[in-house]
């Protein structure tokens, strides 16, 4: 598999714009391309329901640009994508509750703003390349495991819904007007700065808060499979995908190590943690309608076409997630 290094000459001296920048997996993207050379832009909306935080880039704000703007002001969009060869999309709301109590304002971020975004690509810059941030949620609940990208798209809640036309226009605006572009079919991603104040990015998320904080964690119904890409993975393979010509006009699935259920999850993190505690209890009724069951992802595409598959193993990637927190903790709740 190639190694961070090798990519340097795809994004050395090249200028990157990163919507969703603030968030937690953006964050660690552009922490990665300010380290291969590459000149970065940042755009957030640092809506506080949402996962940015200006801490996500401590340390590295001064090697990059960052703009406070929301994706959904179309008309400030070609400022963006002008002079730009890569275009990371990670701009998106993530929560399935919200999407289901909130479905307007899920279908403006998740689907009329992606429109937006390439159309501005199409008029501004159809040179850019873009690697857009899927999701497992548009498959809905599995009919076989592992799932691979020819499974049904049947999502069960609006979420969902939207993120398959936000992934649809990236894939139409490929084929059709010959923007470049790239979907990657997330699953659960964990590790150093994922939000913890809440559940809407990651129920994991919330289970760290509370253990650090000496409080015992809620695991809903438990017997679920679930697979976890740790976030330098990810970051890999949002690099992977936008240096290879062999992943345009793709969307591939992204996916972690053997699947755990969750009550095997909650003693591994207790266990990594040296200690804590946790209840188990019964599934709430208004989320097990919108919950797909087991899920874990095959991620063997990717893997032929660019060499991709995750690396760090889960215990690995609890132990550092953990220690990231437990020195960043007040800047995160």
């Amino acid at each position: 598999m190639p190694k961070p290094a090798s990519l340097r000459p795809a994004y050395a001296g090249k200028r990157v714009l990163i919507t969703g920048g603030l968030g937690f997996i953006g964050s660690n993207l552009a922490r990665a391309l300010v380290k291969l050379g590459a000149q970065v832009t940042v755009v957030d909306c640092l809506i506080p329901e949402y996962g940015g935080n200006p801490r996500n880039l401590a340390g590295v704000s001064r090697r990059l640009h960052v703009n406070i703007s929301d994706v959904r002001d179309r008309h400030s969009l070609p400022q963006y994508v002008r002079g730009q060869h890569y275009l990371f999309n990670l701009a998106g709301q993530t929560s399935h509750m919200d999407s289901m109590t909130d479905p307007e304002t899920d279908l403006e971020i998740n689907g009329r703003a992606q429109l937006s975004i390439l159309e501005a690509c199409r008029l501004h810059n159809p040179g850019i390349r873009i690697v857009f941030a899927s999701t497992r949620q548009i498959y809905g609940k599995p009919d076989a495991l592992p799932v691979n990208e020819q499974h049904p798209l049947r999502p069960v809640d609006v979420n969902g819904i939207n993120k398959i036309a936000g992934e649809s226009f990236h894939l139409l605006y490929n084929r059709v007007h010959g923007i470049r572009s790239t979907a990657l079919r997330l699953t659960n991603t964990i590790g150093p700065r994922m939000r913890i104040r809440d559940a809407r990015q990651t129920f994991v998320g919330v289970w760290v808060r509370r253990l650090l904080e000496g409080r015992p964690f809620e695991v809903w119904g438990g017997e679920q499979l679930r697979d976890f890409t740790y976030v330098d993975d990810a970051v890999e393979a949002f690099l992977l995908a936008a240096a290879r010509s062999e992943a345009e006009g793709e969307a591939f699935n992204l996916g972690g190590p053997p699947p755990v259920t969750l009550h095997a999850l909650a003693e591994l993190l207790v266990r990594v943690n040296g200690g804590g505690r946790f209840t188990v209890k019964i599934f709430p009724g208004d989320r097990k309608k919108i919950d797909i069951g087991d899920y874990y992802a095959d991620y063997g595409l990717i893997t032929q076409k660019l060499g991709w598959r995750p690396k760090v193993d889960l215990r690995t990637a609890l132990a550092r997630t953990l220690a990231f927190f437990r020195k960043e903790l007040a800047h995160y709740v």
